[in-house]
């Protein structure tokens, strides 16, 4: 038995998301929004580089705008995908304004949260079928080779380096299905029509679950669930969630799915309604001096969601003994730690990546067992700029997923 078998809750957290179509043979049925050249109801479709059309940023910091991109020819070992919807991602608001680091490739089509259905295979394909409701997150390929790779952990890829989604050179490895010359040396992500993959980086996702909702999983779910399967929450511990946002919310679902004791801790009370409504079952104001005084060595396990600059430390006083604090969010400043806060309490302080391909079908699979998924705003793709302003502006509960119809 694993150990997601042996977790034992009757409670799972759902979506307020509004519907999309979920059944293989709507979301396969003919898209008029495809150009005639990526028409994937033409025989043979992908068969050769197919041009699609997408949202690109052409410079660094420029607006997003449409644009026409190339995809490769299917392979032996390749999916082609229709994509229904494409997650927005504060990192895809980074990447593109070289916030994170500069000299990008431009222009830049973003988007690691894919959800979409197949529309065609290479000979060589034993994972997928066409109609099949897939996914695709943050890497598309990696050398597969390193320990790393071959333990399953292909975010932490020592070879070179995983070929991330978007903006990723993709030349690294001469067995890479992403080097095509004919396509150009840049991987592009998922503001698109489609999108051909390499079999190994593709995964599925559970019928019953809501596409457009559960397209967020495929970032912000495994982003959440690793550190917590990784580190070894347990149904009996207590678990704070800092951060309310695109990954708190879903370290909130997930937390109360393995049967942990939640805790949402957010500045102020603004959050608190929203926190209860997801099925949290405390909320901790971090600016709350007295309460935070109160919740001190209470905690065996943190998340730390949080992006933006913030103390760490007042997060380590509110764990116990062998408490952990894992940090996913990336603060902007390097973080200072009094050694004290870990050596007086024998805590651990740690990070996490995103997740393997292996643990994001886990964590998938997890999904569909408690329906979860992610509460989602559904945007055109004409809605796209102003939707990172208000990504930026913490105005979302909690994930935009552009519909790729409106392309």
């Amino acid at each position: 038995m694993s150990a997601l078998d042996a977790i034992d809750t009757t409670t799972a957290a759902t979506s307020s998301a509004p519907p999309s179509p979920t059944s293989a043979a709507e979301l396969c049925a003919p898209s008029a929004h495809f150009t005639p050249t990526a028409n994937i109801a033409t025989p043979g479709a992908f068969a050769k580089p197919t041009q699609c059309k997408c949202m690109a940023a052409l410079t660094e910091g420029g607006a997003l705008q449409p644009f026409t991109i190339t995809r490769r020819a299917l392979k032996d070992t390749d999916v082609a995908i229709q994509i229904k919807y494409a997650g927005v991602c504060h990192s895809d608001i980074h990447q593109a304004r070289g916030e994170w680091s500069k000299g990008g490739i431009f222009p830049m089509v973003t988007g690691h949260e894919v959800g979409g259905v197949v529309v065609a295979v290479g000979d060589q394909v034993t994972k997928f079928n066409v109609g099949d409701m897939v996914g695709v997150g943050c890497m598309v390929d990696a050398c597969r080779t390193c320990k790393h790779c071959r333990s399953g952990n292909e975010q932490y890829c020592k070879g070179g380096g995983a070929v991330f989604t978007y903006g990723d050179n993709t030349n690294k490895y001469l067995h890479s299905s992403e080097a095509e010359e004919e396509t150009g040396a840049v991987t592009n992500g998922g503001y698109s029509e489609s999108m051909v993959v390499y079999e190994g980086f593709v995964c599925s996702i559970p019928e019953n679950l809501d596409l457009a909702a559960a397209t967020p999983l495929l970032c912000a779910g495994v982003t959440t669930y690793s550190p917590l399967i990784h580190y070894g929450l347990r149904p009996h511990h207590k678990l704070a969630v800092v951060g309310l946002g695109g990954l708190g919310h879903m370290g909130v679902k997930l937390g109360i799915a393995m049967g942990a004791e939640v805790t949402v801790v957010s500045r102020g009370t603004a959050k608190q309604s929203d926190s209860k409504r997801l099925g949290a079952h405390h909320f901790l104001d971090s600016t709350d001096v007295s309460a935070m005084q109160e919740a001190a060595d209470t905690f065996d396990f943190v998340l730390d969601t949080v992006a933006a600059n913030h103390d760490v430390g007042a997060l380590l006083d509110l764990l116990t003994l062998d408490g952990k604090c894992v940090m996913v969010g990336i603060p902007p400043d390097a973080v200072p730690i009094a050694a004290p806060k870990l050596i007086m309490g024998r805590k651990t302080l740690a990070g996490s990546l995103i997740g393997g391909i292996k643990e994001t079908q886990e964590m998938l699979d997890f999904c569909g067992r408690h329906n979860i998924v992610a509460d989602i705003e559904l945007i055109r793709a004409d809605e796209v700029n102003e939707a990172w302003e208000r990504a930026i502006a913490s105005d979302v509960k909690y994930r935009f997923v552009i519909d790729t119809a409106t392309l």
